[in-house]
């Protein structure tokens, strides 16, 4: 019997086969009797954490992982002691087959897991010259995102009359995962992400980025943030990366940034938010980016950030997934003022609960000179820091309400509307549409924000230049 079936990450295909396969397994037989081809290290070893779960009251099976980046001497010794079932990406499989250290003529299972992907990779030659040396009398399963041209061939050599199993596309995402996209220029993109990870505070978050270098250079930007985060790409030893996967399944860390070539094999419980830092270049990479989070039931939120022509490629992703895809804002410096405020009062509510006071000789003695309001107001300063601007204490408006704020440039500095307009949308996250009326006089000028969006201006376009020339905004006064 043959079938293959269409579908996505997290929809439980590695259970729909690995345990009528362990069914079928002869445990008297120590010699290889079903194969799993994988395009990804990340994901054999995945699949190989899954078959043995699933093997935990059952004795004398044993599986195998094999893939480059590992010894092939520990591998050899491995299945030399005797293995029923193998995983493994092609290229180390056919490795093993040429060395005469891995044969499959007793195999009655062959499974081709996400065989688009490792069509994708290069890796056709391989699976074909593998296929040839599985015996004709098996069952074959193939497992495929999407059912193209090369696919096809493979299920009309290899799969004889084969069932097909298609998730309907309406299905493709996780109703579970709130998505939502967010319009912004590419100077915008690390803030919006740190104030994303402000907001939500997951205990556990993955950036995916198109580009190892994108990565790299994002990493380094959040150290210096105090985030604690760690990069997952194709430049990085196996060792490494399996280390990395183990301490943040253990919390550890909060941020993992990744590129797409490792997507489908991070299996990570609980991660709270996926933030695709670059619109992936395939549609299909987009539905295993948001997979990794609203898995097992519960919910998760994936944020998308979307530069300029990039929505041509966010419509395209719409159309494949049948998603709805929201449209959100960046979170404004006020609202992160005010999630900040909370955490503090949250923080220092805890200590009054349980009573975990510091030593009172410090407070007997400040309450010699000073009120304990006084003291309570020096405290949380040393240990929250001032507001970011002491003029928008003064600001009396509801949000909505526009404030006119003072730029230094005017006529003679050959400005017009779309240079501030631009620059403001630019450096501070606002939606050209947001910002109010603009009038530009000859040494200045006058533009209107809403009272939210104040801080983000004041703070974006601080030390900035419009037309080259030094930007200085102050709130205009009465």
């Amino acid at each position: 019997m043959t079938s293959f079936g269409q579908s996505k990450t997290g929809t439980g295909k590695t259970a729909s086969y690995s345990l009528p396969m362990i069914e079928k397994i002869d445990v008297t037989n120590k010699k290889v009797q079903a194969i799993v081809l994988c395009p990804t290290r990340e994901l054999a070893l995945q699949v190989a954490d899954e078959v043995r779960k699933f093997l935990k009251y059952q004795e004398g099976i044993k599986t195998l992982a094999i893939y480059g980046g590992q010894s092939i001497e520990t591998q050899i010794k491995m299945l030399k002691r005797g293995v029923q079932i193998v995983i493994g990406t092609p290229g180390r499989i056919l490795d093993h087959m040429r060395r005469k250290t891995l044969k499959l003529d007793k195999v009655n299972m062959c499974v081709l897991d996400e065989a688009d992907e490792m069509l994708n990779m290069g890796f056709e030659e391989d699976i074909e010259a593998i296929l040839k040396e599985v015996p004709t009398k098996r069952q074959t399963v193939l497992f495929s995102a999407t059912m193209n041209g090369k696919i096809l061939g493979i299920t009309k050599k290899y799969l004889v009359n084969p069932r097909k199993v298609k998730i309907p596309a309406e299905e493709l995402t996780v109703n579970e995962i709130e998505q939502i996209s967010i319009s912004m220029k590419e100077a915008m993109k690390k803030e919006t992400l740190m104030r994303l990870v402000e907001v939500y505070r997951p205990k556990k978050a993955i950036v995916f980025c198109n580009t190892k270098k994108r990565v790299d250079d994002l990493i380094e930007v959040l150290k210096q943030n105090n985030y604690k985060a760690e990069a997952l790409h194709g430049d990085i030893k196996q060792s490494t990366r399996e280390r990395i996967m183990k301490r943040m399944r253990n919390g550890e860390f909060q941020i993992l940034v990744a590129t797409d070539v490792v997507a489908r094999g991070i299996d990570i419980q609980d991660v709270e938010l996926v933030l695709n830092y670059d619109v992936p270049q395939e549609e299909e990479y987009y539905v295993h980016r948001i997979g990794r989070t609203g898995r097992n039931g519960k919910g998760g939120k994936a944020f998308t950030f979307v530069v300029g022509k990039e929505k041509s490629k966010l419509q395209s992703i719409k159309k494949y997934t049948k998603a709805k895809i929201k449209e959100g804002t960046i979170p404004t410096i006020a609202q992160m003022n005010q999630i900040r405020n909370a955490k503090a009062i949250e923080k220092i509510q805890k200590v009054i609960d349980k009573k975990e006071f510091a030593n009172q000789e410090i407070l007997s003695t400040l309450l010699q000179k000073n009120e304990l309001e006084e003291i309570a107001k020096a405290l949380i300063t040393i240990q929250y820091g001032k507001p970011k601007t002491e003029k928008q204490n003064e600001i009396t408006t509801k949000n909505g309400e526009m404030v006119k704020l003072f730029f230094n440039l005017g006529k003679k500095d050959n400005m017009k509307v779309k240079d501030f307009v631009g620059s403001i949308a630019a450096n501070c996250g606002i939606q050209g549409e947001r910002i109010g009326k603009i009038n530009i006089l000859d040494k200045f000028s006058f533009v209107e924000v809403p009272s939210e969006y104040v801080e983000d201006v004041l703070q974006g376009m601080k030390k900035k230049q419009v037309k080259g020339r030094d930007c200085n905004v102050e709130i205009a006064g009465k």
